[in-house]
């Protein structure tokens, strides 16, 4: 058998891997799973691409693996749960910036035709948005720079010039490939445009726009692919950019926003709703809470941000364990964009070990929601916010949200009366049937934990 011939079968199965593991993927109860075999796809595909007789010296690709497993490995045992937004952010990031580097490494090839010109180009354009638009995402996420939209005058016409300066660059680098500078110069700029398209979007959007991202370093890999003639990148890259958009479809679904409003419209930048929010809180304490949580039949928990900040999912897990003991129902009810990163409160659940068969969507709990003795809203504002029902002016109206004030009771566990990442105040803070017990979350969960044992 040919050399040739093996690459390409082999190909051929780690693009079969990669499908198997995306659809795997496709439910938490299966997606360890498939990301092993997407994993065993990708060993394959680059244990395979070495057997090429052009690669001259494996000393640096060892140096680099080595040196890129020790990261890996280091990032995956020290990074906490409450970062996984800001790491995801970098990791497309890092996509990004090695297709760019890829396709810019392709013009050493000696026969350089006009589509070959032009998917180097795409493949430095779309990596360098990626790259610097994920760091932008990365600093937004991990608080370093603000997570307000930035917005100024005149800024979608800069983000149009940049995009049009882009593809003139593109042009006369397919007619004048002997120059670099134009492909430089759209480096430059492509990486302005990444981070002119980021600082406008706000902090509620911010799970969209890592679906986006996510996407886009998919498509700068496929146009490497292409750019170097390697079909398990094309594969790869494709993949991954087509369940990168029909997941930014289903987040905008989510939020019944289009792409656009949510590129463009700088969510989050009113600060909250027109005219103040009458009414009281009503705080509660631990003590009393336990009462009411003693003789529930049914609770439904609602996960935010929030829990992840107080990382309180394992303790949200033991209460969990005791309220079944008591003969109460326990389900969880997971919003599309809860947290800053798709999956967000599905992952932390997971690591707590929470059967999959007790995280209901949206869709499956608003029908119930008026059956539930307790809600219990953990860091969680703007995907139960009632305003999105009931204002009309609000940012948010018209968003789907989990309808948590319908339930008998609500607890909300909060540090203080502060807005979400929105940056919208909550009417739900002041309805009758809601107690505040404000604290941290791990805290006070563990005081009922404590409570519910005795």
């Amino acid at each position: 058998m040919s050399t040739n011939l093996l690459i390409n079968l082999s190909y051929t199965a780690a693009a079969v891997l990669f499908i198997l593991g995306l659809k795997f993927l496709g439910s938490p109860a299966t997606a360890r799973r498939g990301n092993t075999i997407s994993a065993l796809g990708m060993l394959l595909a680059v244990v395979v691409t070495l057997l090429d007789q052009a690669i001259i010296d494996y000393r640096w690709i060892l140096l680099g693996i080595v040196i890129g497993g020790v990261i890996g490995t280091l990032a995956a045992r020290l990074v906490a749960m409450t970062a996984m937004p800001e790491m995801v952010a970098l990791f497309n990031g890092f996509g990004g910036i090695a297709s760019l580097l890829v396709g810019w490494v392709a013009l050493a090839q000696s026969q350089l035709d006009s589509f070959l010109l032009l998917t180097i180009f795409l493949s430095v354009l779309i990596g360098g948005v990626t790259f610097s638009g994920s760091l932008v995402a990365w600093g937004k996420l991990s608080e370093k720079l603000p997570g307000r939209p930035i917005l100024f005058r005149g800024q979608r016409l800069v983000n149009a010039g940049l995009l049009l300066a882009n593809f003139a660059c593109g042009a006369l680098f397919v007619l004048y490939p002997e120059q670099p500078f134009w492909l430089f110069l759209a480096v430059v700029l492509s990486a302005t445009l990444g981070v002119m398209t980021v600082i406008p979007i706000g902090g509620a959007d911010m799970p969209v726009i890592i679906s986006l991202l996510n996407s886009y370093s998919g498509l700068a890999a496929c146009a490497a692919g292409f750019a170097i003639n390697n079909n398990i990148l094309i594969v790869a890259g494709s993949l991954v950019g087509a369940s990168g958009i029909i997941l930014t479809n289903i987040m905008c679904k989510a939020m019944n926003r289009t792409l656009g409003n949510v590129l463009f419209s700088g969510f989050g930048a009113a600060g909250g709703t027109t005219g103040k929010i009458e009414g009281e809180v009503t705080a509660l304490t631990t003590e009393d809470a336990y009462y009411v949580l003693e003789a529930a039949q049914s609770v439904v928990v609602i996960p935010g941000y929030g829990m992840a900040v107080a990382q309180a999912q394992h303790v949200v897990k033991e209460l969990q364990l005791l309220l079944e003991k008591n003969g109460c129902e326990v389900v969880y009810a997971i919003h599309p964009v809860a947290g800053r990163m798709p999956g967000h409160m599905n992952v932390l659940l997971a690591e707590a070990d929470v059967p999959y068969d007790l995280l209901l969507e949206m869709d499956e709990v608003n029908p119930r929601m008026e059956n539930f003795d307790v809600a219990i809203v953990i860091g969680a504002n703007d995907v139960v916010n009632p305003a999105a029902r009931e204002t009309p002016d609000s940012p948010i109206y018209g968003m789907p949200i989990i309808n948590a004030d319908y339930a008998r009771t609500v607890f909300i566990l909060k540090r203080s009366m502060a807005s979400g990442f929105a940056g919208l105040d909550n009417p739900l803070f002041y309805r009758k049937n809601t107690r505040m017990i404000f604290g941290d979350a791990k805290e006070t969960l563990g005081k009922l934990v404590r409570e519910l044992s005795t």
